[in-house]
Order: structure tokens, then sequence, then C-alpha cells
């Protein structure tokens, strides 16, 4: 039996926040499309129906090809009288004196101005959608929104999961190997005392209890991981409050296996215990067990 597939169509006036839409939907989890000819709608249905495994569709639609904006209008009724697919569609306005200003802050033309001025374009624009917007089941009017204050809406309008979408990945990492481009916070915790240098746990990691143990006695720890935890009650809901999906924290040492593996397991169990939703990742483990193996260890 396929399961009902949610389509949510976004649309609406050039410079109204489509992006930043579109990016709230990806963050709840949508597969997002921006764009799609509507040509290829049917193809892409049936591959959807036969996956299986998508239930939750978002297309972004505009006037950028007049053509393709004509015919998703015929498409959709179409969508609608089936049991498979449940459409919505989010309509975003704003005033023309903020059109204006936002694309002149970007220095963009408006699709639909044609060497006639961007007024000319809005104006066009705003007449050919008069029909979807007339069908939309949510309109939102951006012009006094920050794309923060935008995304907080659609989250609220639109998700329905139970679960905090804002995730925490804490994670290892050696120096040596590079920093995670994709970090938000970034801890060196090299000046801790190093197991390295104990014969009996060099080739331990931070994930063996003598090695954990050894890390979290030492007096210069415990000063760091209270410190960086209060820091961390501060930053955490202030992500969160400017509508962050998630944040990265990595914590790195030398070679990513002692000291920074043993501290991000007890940052990210801490945060667990504090009700974030946390993914507990060690970057270079696997890459020190690889080379362990090649040299015989």
């Amino acid at each position: 039996m396929v399961e009902t597939l949610e389509l949510v169509v976004i649309t609406g006036m050039s410079g109204a926040g489509k992006t930043v839409a579109m990016q709230s939907f990806e963050d709840m989890g949508y597969f997002c499309v921006d764009n799609m000819p509507p040509s290829l709608l049917p193809k892409f249905w049936e591959l959807i129906k036969e996956s299986g495994k998508v239930t939750k569709i978002c297309l972004v639609i505009d006037l950028r090809s007049r053509a393709f904006f004509d015919e998703i209008l015929s498409v959709i009724p179409n969508l609608d009288n089936t049991s498979f697919v449940t459409t919505k569609i989010l309509f975003l306005e704003a005033s023309n004196d903020k059109l204006v200003s936002r694309y002149k802050e970007t220095r963009r033309s408006h699709p639909l101005s044609k060497g006639g001025g961007l007024m000319s374009g809005i104006t066009a624009e705003r007449e050919a959608l008069k029909e979807i917007k007339s069908r939309a089941q949510k309109i939102i009017d951006t012009t006094e929104m920050t794309p923060r204050e935008l995304r907080q809406e659609i989250m609220t309008e639109y998700n329905r999961d139970e679960e905090e979408l804002f995730t925490v990945n804490v994670m290892s990492f050696g120096f040596k190997y590079g920093l995670p481009i994709d970090a938000d916070i970034v801890m060196d915790v090299r000046f801790l005392p190093n197991p390295y240098y104990i014969d009996a746990l060099r080739p331990k990691t931070g994930l063996d209890q003598d090695v954990y143990d050894y890390v979290m006695k030492q007096p210069e720890t415990e000063q760091f991981y209270r410190k960086f935890i209060q820091l961390l009650w501060v930053c955490l809901p202030g992500y969160k409050k400017e509508g962050k999906s998630g944040v990265v924290i990595a914590i790195g040492c030398t070679g990513g296996k002692h000291r920074s593996i043993a501290l991000t397991e007890r940052i990210g169990h801490e945060l667990m215990d504090n009700g974030y939703r946390v993914k507990i990742t060690h970057r270079d483990h696997e890459r020190r067990l690889k080379e362990a193996a090649l040299r015989g260890e």
C-alpha cells in the first residue's frame, strides 16, 4: 500500500522569500525541488511511488519560465484528485516598496522586467500570480519579516514532527588531519595531559574506560569541562533562537584518538541528559584504526 504523499507548493512574488522557505522545508525533512519542469512531474511521481521512501515533497515554482508556471497550474488540480497526493500551496507576498528595496540590495533584475524597469516587472508578476494566490491554503506576507521570522512561521505551520528539529553534532577530530570545515564551535584540548605518553594507554582510545578515566581525572580537564559546558548553556539556546537547525561542536586533540574522544563522549552525553537531540561522531577514529591495521598493530 502506497503511503500518502504530502506535497507543498511554494510560490509567490520574486524576492518575497522563497529560498528561505525552501531551506526551512529541507530542515523539516522535505525532499525539495526548485522549478522542476511540469512535464517531468508524471515521471517524478512514478519514481516516488516506486521508491516508497519519500513522503514529504516541497516544489518551488515561480515565473522564471512562464510556460512552466502555466503548466503547473493545470497539473495541481489533477494531483488533488488522487488519493496518493495531498497538496498545499504556500504563497509568499510582500509590498511593492519592500520588493524594490530587496532587489536593489541584491542588484538583481526582475525576471519579468524585460528592460521595462523593476516596478513594471513586479506589477506584471503580481497580475500573473492572482489565480494561484486565490487557491493558496496559506499566504505569508514577509514585508516586515526577517528571514528568521519567516522560518519560524513556516516551522510553526508545517512541522508535524513531535521531535525537536534542533540537533547538536559533537565531533572529535585530530588536528594532524585538518580542521572540520563544517564546525560551528571548535575547541582545542591539546593543552590537557596526553595519554599517548602512557605506554599502557597509547594503543587505546578515549572510548576505552581507562583512557577516559585518565583524561577526566586531570584537574585541568575538570576545570575546562565545567567552563565549556556553561558556555554551551548560553550558546545553544541562542543558535536555536536564530533559527539554526543544528550546531556542530568539534573537539580536537593532536591525533583525534584520546583526549578529544573522551571529552566528546562526556559532552555529548551531558547534552543528551539535558534534553538535546545529540549525534556523537569521532571523525578520525576509523582513520586511526586503518592506519594501525596497516602497521600490523
